[in-house]
């Protein structure tokens, strides 16, 4: 049986996992597919292919299928995500200076988020008693989990994003060297990214975003509503493959070779020791220390990871509500839950071993977090 090819685009990230273990490992042919995976460096080009049609899908960040709906910082081009690709796997990383000064502010390894924050709100502050520039911190894109939630973070701590620091854009692969250069003095990415800030002796994790917002929503699998509408079996068999290559992922014994696949140059391209630290939750906050558990740091597929779940989509909404990226209207909370495409998921999976959905206890939102409990 001949395969039919479908190109799709990825960051490269931990989380584009599925895509490559669909492919490496089977899963896409067994639904009749050929999948040709194209790195890109940034999540501009990865939405600029979808839509001129160079990708028929692509590894996205949650809140752009709703972005690219909605016609904010783009085209208005429908988009949707018929299955998420999994929860976690960011973190928050600072210079080496920076954590310096967050260490004489009380700040310490492993710390709650709430007990870095206000070392970090200290450190805001006596920047602005000195009359220093504010600190630039770094995201991977505008319409991002790590934008919302690294301004969540500030926020709850007493932070004002858009006054207190300066936001910029940085696509992952170039964090590092910016941290190095010392153009950003830290940044919110997903991994491999802020392990290799803290192998090159570059950077510190300051908190992972698994621990602001448990099984926090992340990647998805995005393509143009068109393209789903007219390709319906492609897409179901698509959904089918990643769902499968998801759970594959998840098996702790099936962790170490995960890492050498995506320590592939094609792929991720990193050492995939350090691959693996996030692969398993083991995390490395500062140079020369030992490895610091971080539970459900990155799921593929356990509680309902692949879920496409419309309350994460007008979660989202709701960030760009609230940081002036679009105007409130029940029209657009309509487009923006409408991205998410639970319906298709679970047609594409009736009758599958993965047809069962169990919402794993999630948590709605971060909401609640910073209840002031002792680090």
């Amino acid at each position: 049986m001949s395969l039919q090819r479908l190109t799709l685009g990825f960051v490269p990230l931990l989380d584009c996992a599925p895509l490559v273990v669909a492919q490496e490992r089977g899963f896409a042919a067994a639904e009749g597919l050929d999948l040709e995976l194209i790195r890109e460096n940034s999540w501009a080009n990865i939405r600029d292919r979808v839509i001129v049609g160079h990708f028929q899908a692509a590894h996205m960040l949650g809140p752009m299928p709703i972005a690219s709906a909605l016609g904010i910082g783009h085209l208005t081009v429908p988009m949707i995500a018929p299955m998420a690709l999994g929860s976690a796997g960011n973190a928050i990383t600072v210079s080496m200076v920076l954590w310096s000064d967050l260490e004489a502010a009380g700040a310490h390894l492993g710390a709650s988020p709430a007990h870095q924050g206000a070392a970090l709100k200290h450190v805001v502050d006596e920047r602005r008693r000195r009359g220093l520039d504010p600190l630039t911190l770094a995201m991977v894109y505008p319409f991002s989990c790590h934008n919302y939630e690294l301004r969540y973070w500030l926020c709850a701590c007493g932070i004002d994003p858009d006054l207190d620091v300066l936001l910029v854009v940085i696509p992952p692969p170039f964090m590092v060297d910016a941290l190095r250069a010392g153009q950003i003095d830290g940044f919110c990415a997903g991994e491999p990214w802020n392990s290799l800030a803290v192998e090159r002796s570059v950077g510190c994790i300051v908190t992972s975003t698994a621990e602001i917002w448990n099984r926090s929503p992340e990647k998805v699998l995005g393509m143009r509503a068109d393209w789903a509408e007219s390709h319906t079996r492609e897409t179901r068999g698509l959904v089918r493959a990643l769902c499968a290559a998801a759970h594959w992922c998840d098996r702790p014994e099936r962790h170490a070779e995960l890492a050498q696949l995506l320590s592939r140059p094609q792929y991720v391209g990193e050492s995939a020791e350090i691959l693996l630290r996030g692969i398993a939750g083991r995390m490395l906050l500062a140079p020369g220390t030992e490895p610091k558990p971080v539970p459900d740091f990155l799921t593929y597929a356990a509680h309902a990871a692949n879920d496409p779940q419309p309350r994460h989509a007008l979660w989202f909404y709701e960030q760009m509500v609230r940081w002036g990226q679009v105007p409130a209207s029940p029209a657009a909370a309509a487009a923006a839950r409408s991205a998410y495409r639970p319906d298709l998921y679970r047609t594409s999976l009736a009758g599958t071993a993965f047809q069962i959905i169990d919402n794993g206890g999630e948590r709605d939102d971060p909401s609640g977090f910073f209840d002031t409990r002792s680090s």
